[in-house]
Parts: structure tokens; sequence; C-alpha cells
């Protein structure tokens, strides 16, 4: 579009010129010869005018295009990043719940060995005939795994619950 613009510019001064030309006196002396370059010279000068104006409008438009783009893609980095951190933060936490429960279980093996190590500890006394020490220590035994069940049915929902996955809220500037 902007090329036709300068192509009616260009076709006008060559128009004027010819015209100019047609209604000069066929002697171009010096005095007929500057009533015809002056007229010239103004006509070039506008068109002069005209396509520095034209070209310093395409380049503002050019420019504005151009900002708005990489302002798009600015925001659009800066979104994706914002998902991408999103995903990070919920993949950690996921991680971090997996982790949990993991070590969680580790120690409720150790723990579980830990009482049936004691409670044969205990049949070991009862076959010594050493009763009265060996139901004591079962008793004990069964006592505490019964207690550290309870505990761990108590605290289960609410350790878990605060390992819940979270969304993360996106900040603007």
């Amino acid at each position: 579009m902007q090329i036709l613009k300068f192509l009616l510019g260009i076709i006008l001064v060559q128009v004027v010129t010819s015209l100019l030309i047609y209604l000069s006196p066929s002697e171009l002396n010096g005095m007929s010869l500057v009533r015809l370059v002056i007229p010239l010279f103004f006509v070039a000068l506008m068109v002069a005018f005209w396509f520095s104006s034209l070209s310093a409008h395409s380049k503002k438009d050019t420019e504005h295009k151009l900002s708005s783009k990489f302002a798009k893609e600015r925001e659009e980095l800066r979104v994706k990043a914002e998902q991408a951190k999103t995903r990070v933060v919920k993949q950690a936490q996921k991680d971090i719940a997996n982790e949990a429960k993991v070590t969680h279980a580790k120690a409720n093996f150790k723990v579980g060995a830990s009482f049936a190590g004691v409670l044969a500890v205990g049949g070991l006394f009862m076959l010594a005939q050493l009763v009265t020490v060996g139901l004591l220590t079962m008793t004990a035994a069964g006592g505490a795994i019964g207690g550290y069940y309870w505990r761990g049915k108590r605290l289960d929902n609410k350790r878990f619950e605060a390992l819940e996955v979270i969304d993360t809220k996106v900040i603007t500037q």
C-alpha cells in the first residue's frame, strides 16, 4: 500500500514536469528557464516532504507493530514461565508428599520390627519360666503398639491433608 503512495508522488511529479515543459515557450532563454525551474523546484520540494512524511509514518507504524508484537511475546513468555513455575511447585509438592509417605512406611516397618523383637524377648522370658516378666514385657509391647497405632491413625489424616498440593496464584506486577 505504501508503494502506491510513493508511485503516485512520482507520477504526479512527472505529470507536472511534462505539463510545465509543454506550457513553456519553445525558446528557453534565461528568464523563461527560471520560470520553468522555480515551479519544478517547489513541486520537487513538496513531493520530498510528502515522501519524508510517508516514510516517517511507515516507520512509526512498523515500530508500533513490532513493539506490540514483542510485548505480546513477552507476556506469553511471562505466562508460560508462570505456568512452568506452577507445574514445578506442584510436582515438588507431590514429590514431597510421596517421600513423606515412603519415609512414614519405612518408619512404621522399623517400629513394627522393634515391637516384634520385644514380643520375641517376652516369649523367651516365658519359655525360660520367667512368666511374670514375659507377660509384663508382652503387655507393655502390646500397649505400645496400640498407642502407636492409635496415634498414627489420628495424625495420618492431619499429616497428609497438610501435604496436599496447593494451587499457586499468579503474581502480576
